[in-house]
């Protein structure tokens, strides 16, 4: 859930501060590219397309990688430390880099950094396989809400789970955007890589997360 609100903070910053880019969902970034290719103004395929060229590299360089990491615990660390480590790095590019970083070499630096970490990240989600839990889209999850909710004669299965991921991604998007408005772009990222470093030391050394090792190994 909490990589949920940060897919929310990172889009937030991504389509405000990059020019209506996303760097985590894919399927929007798509539908921006038809815009661009149709000639629509305030959308460049230029940057939609670094955007998923990024996030493939992310997710084949991290579907490599976990062929030499046996543990899923030891991966999904792994894969929360290296998203934590370049949102920081793509922090201190906005920090840094001359304004406005909306634009030119800091603006296509920060989509390609940040598209990685997502695609890497997604990598990771699918492997653990956690239902209705993507932690960057959200139309299964508001499908299986639906489908499986009492009024089209379902049990509500796992609706709970739904209903938060649903409320982690608005928040997520909603403190994104109030900080990116008030602060720009340098901020709500730094902020995104201490929650995920955090997280990631928290599942460390919680002892439940040792569960994963025992189920790879048995």
């Amino acid at each position: 859930m909490v990589l949920t609100v940060v897919s929310g903070m990172v889009d937030a910053v991504s389509y405000l501060g990059f020019g209506h880019v996303f760097t985590a969902n894919m399927t929007g970034n798509v539908v921006l590219l038809g815009f661009a290719a149709a000639g629509a103004k305030g959308f460049s395929a230029p940057a939609s397309l670094t955007s998923l060229g990024a996030f493939v590299v992310g997710a084949i360089c991290a579907g490599r990688l976990c062929l030499h990491v046996a543990s899923r615990r030891r991966w999904l660390l792994l894969a929360m430390a290296i998203e934590g480590l370049l949102t920081g790095a793509t922090a201190i590019v906005g920090a840094t880099a001359p304004a406005p970083v909306g634009t030119g070499w800091p603006r296509f630096t920060m989509i390609a950094i940040l598209a990685f970490a997502m695609g890497v990240r997604n990598s990771t989600v699918r492997r653990l396989g956690v239902p209705d839990v993507t932690t960057t889209v959200l139309t299964m999850t508001l499908t299986g809400l639906a489908a499986d909710s009492s009024l089209a004669g379902g049990d509500n299965q796992r609706s709970g789970r739904r209903v938060l991921a649903v409320i982690a991604m608005f928040a997520g998007a909603l403190v994104g955007a109030v900080i990116y408005l008030h602060q720009g772009v340098a901020w709500p990222l730094a902020i995104v890589a201490l929650l995920v470093l955090a997280t990631a030391t928290a599942f460390g050394l919680h002892p439940a997360s040792r569960m994963l090792d025992v189920r790879d190994d048995g």
